[in-house]
């Protein structure tokens, strides 16, 4: 782009001998001293100026002095040569009285009415147009003062000023004050600081039907209109250097779309960059040209324009996972019911009878209640339901084992029973079971609650662990309250596995003992490798993982006990008889 700030007499001169030089193609911004100037038709090279763009004045539109000059005649002037030559120029003829070879004499009917020329093209006189209004702006304030009457006090001179004696310095004070229209419809004020307000054309240097350059008006600037009506451009009527109809480009690199920001390139021009991706979390917009960073709880979006709240993730039960865990969850508890229907129908049968029927029920609601508790590890962590979850899994299951422990220690206390002399048994009855289940049951109970009061566990939104993402899960409030939970739970699973291992080797009738030891042996198995999966398992795949260890664990205390019984009442019935189990105690009896 050239901007030419120059005269027209020297852009024609410039523009000549960049002609000579062959360095065309470039968009001109012209002043209003040459954009309009019709001599540059006539200039060497000035079709390198085609395309030209510039501010001018406005065009001229001066009610009545086109009609005016157009009545005007060399009559009318004797003694005018400039009207003598105009006249002879125009219609190619000769005033002289004396014989011109050239021209012929004019008639004197010549008439500049029927005749088109610079002279009556009275739309071109952009400059005079100011002077006629300069005019009638001293006009108007001269007519202020001359009309003054007692009711127009002037501010300097509180009498009326006499026309005869006015100064500049009153017209002045008026000036400030005049606001009237031309006869054109254009407005004519003056702001604070003495200024009209700027009128300009656009201009744009085109070649016409005629075949010549010519400026044609493509756009206007008006500082009296409002901010966004202010500059108006016709882009389709609008033709640029080298004939584009689109705006040239200045620059070697395009504008960088918002989601990206500029790399300038080594050893070129400041105008030529690449442009680069904002980094993950970053966004750019129109406003900004630097990579800006979202909010914490936002991410930036995939066009990387805008920042959008980050997704809140939580293992909720219609995700895949979540979906999953709850079907064995509800399995899990309709098993036990059915094990429990079972076990009531038979309750008076031997085999029930003989492996403590009364542990046995409390047994299955224990485990009922263990899967129940693993269904609240699914769903949107709420303050409730963190500390729900947690201590509703740890009394469960010390209610489950204290039910295993006290089966094993009967099972220990029956073998010893039937030796001679021994009155054991009455030391371990069946209130002395319900009081060791409650006993131990309770003492989880006051851990919960010291628990809950010191440092309760409590929702929150994990933004650590993923850029892109929060992960809502439960904080434990304090790790001491969790692992005295879960330590107190391994403490009664390895003191039921010591004792039933210590069982395992009792007579057939009493191979609970077995069947317990192989349960607390999945219990302890699943709960040992639970602690280092679930430190390293992120975000909600640690609640998937606890989870999996409370169904585990549960399904193998159900299958390992249960499942051995209700297979020998519902299809070895021959063996739940008393006579089949009296034979086993005689045997007993004999080894001993």
């Amino acid at each position: 782009v050239i901007v030419a700030f120059v005269s027209h007499r020297e852009i024609q001169i410039l523009a000549s001998e960049l002609y000579k030089q062959n360095i065309t193609g470039l968009q001109w911004i012209g002043s209003d001293a040459w954009i309009t100037d019709s001599s540059l038709t006539d200039s060497e090279g000035h079709t390198i100026l085609l395309g030209s763009l510039g501010f001018a004045v406005a065009k001229a539109n001066i009610l009545g002095l086109g009609e005016h000059l157009r009545q005007l005649h060399p009559s009318q002037f004797p003694n005018s040569q400039f009207v003598k030559d105009f006249w002879e120029e125009v219609f190619d003829c000769s005033l002289n009285e004396t014989v011109n070879i050239e021209r012929q004499p004019c008639s004197g009917f010549e008439s500049l009415q029927t005749t088109e020329s610079q002279f009556t093209d009275v739309s071109e006189l952009r400059f005079t147009k100011n002077v006629y209004k300069s005019v009638y702006a001293v006009a108007h304030a001269l007519d202020v003062i001359i009309k003054c009457d007692d009711n127009k006090k002037t501010f300097f001179n509180r009498s009326c000023l006499d026309p005869k004696h006015i100064q500049p310095w009153q017209v002045l004070q008026n000036l400030n004050n005049i606001n009237f229209t031309t006869g054109d419809g254009e407005r004519v004020y003056f702001d604070s600081n003495g200024d009209s307000p700027a009128r300009y054309e656009l201009v744009n240097l085109q070649i016409t039907t005629k075949g010549i350059m010519e400026g044609e008006t493509v756009g206007f600037y008006d500082d009296s209109l409002p901010d966004d009506q202010q500059f108006l451009m016709d882009n389709i009527s609008v033709a640029f250097a080298n004939g584009l109809l689109e705006v040239p480009v200045s620059v070697c690199s395009k504008k960088c779309l918002p989601g990206t920001y500029k790399v300038l390139q080594k050893g070129k021009p400041i105008c030529c960059h690449d442009c680069i991706p904002c980094p993950a979390g970053e966004i750019t917009n129109l406003t900004s040209l630097q990579c800006l960073k979202c909010p914490v709880e936002s991410w930036s979006n995939n066009q990387s324009d805008a920042c959008i709240p980050k997704p809140v993730e939580f293992l909720a039960y219609h995700e895949i996972l979540g979906t999953v865990l709850a079907f064995f969850s509800l399995l899990g508890i309709f098993l036990t019911m059915i094990t429990t229907l079972i076990f009531f129908t038979h309750k008076e049968t031997p085999l029930v009878r003989a492996n403590n029927s009364e542990l046995s029920f409390l047994l299955l609601f224990s485990l009922t209640l263990c899967f129940l508790c693993s269904l609240t590890f699914i769903g949107r962590p709420t303050e409730w339901s963190c500390m729900l979850r947690h201590t509703a899994f740890g009394v469960t299951f010390v209610l489950c084992m204290s039910c295993v422990l006290g089966k094993t220690m009967v099972v220990l206390i029956a073998f010893r029973a039937t030796l001679p002399g021994s009155n054991i048994l009455k030391w371990f009855g069946p209130a002395q079971q319900r009081f060791s289940v409650l006993a131990f049951t309770l003492i989880q109970v006051l851990i919960c609650v010291l628990w809950l009061i010191t440092k309760p566990p409590f929702p929150f939104m994990n933004m650590a662990l993923y850029e892109d993402k929060i992960i809502l899960q439960c904080d434990l409030g304090t790790a001491i309250g969790f692992y005295t939970v879960l330590g107190y739970i391994g403490f009664l699973a390895l003191l039921c596995f010591v004792l039933a291992f210590l069982a395992r080797k009792l007579p057939d009738n009493f191979n609970e003992a077995k069947f317990i030891t192989f349960s607390m042996l999945i219990f302890c198995s699943v709960w040992i490798t639970f602690i280092p999966a679930y430190i390293s398992s992120p975000g909600k795949l640690s609640d998937a993982v606890e989870i999996f260890a409370i169904l585990a664990s549960t399904y193998g205390v159900l299958f390992c006990i249960f499942l051995p019984k209700c297979y020998i009442i519902l299809f070895r019935p021959e063996q739940n008889t008393k006579k089949h189990i009296m034979g086993k105690t005689i045997k007993i009896d004999i080894q001993y």
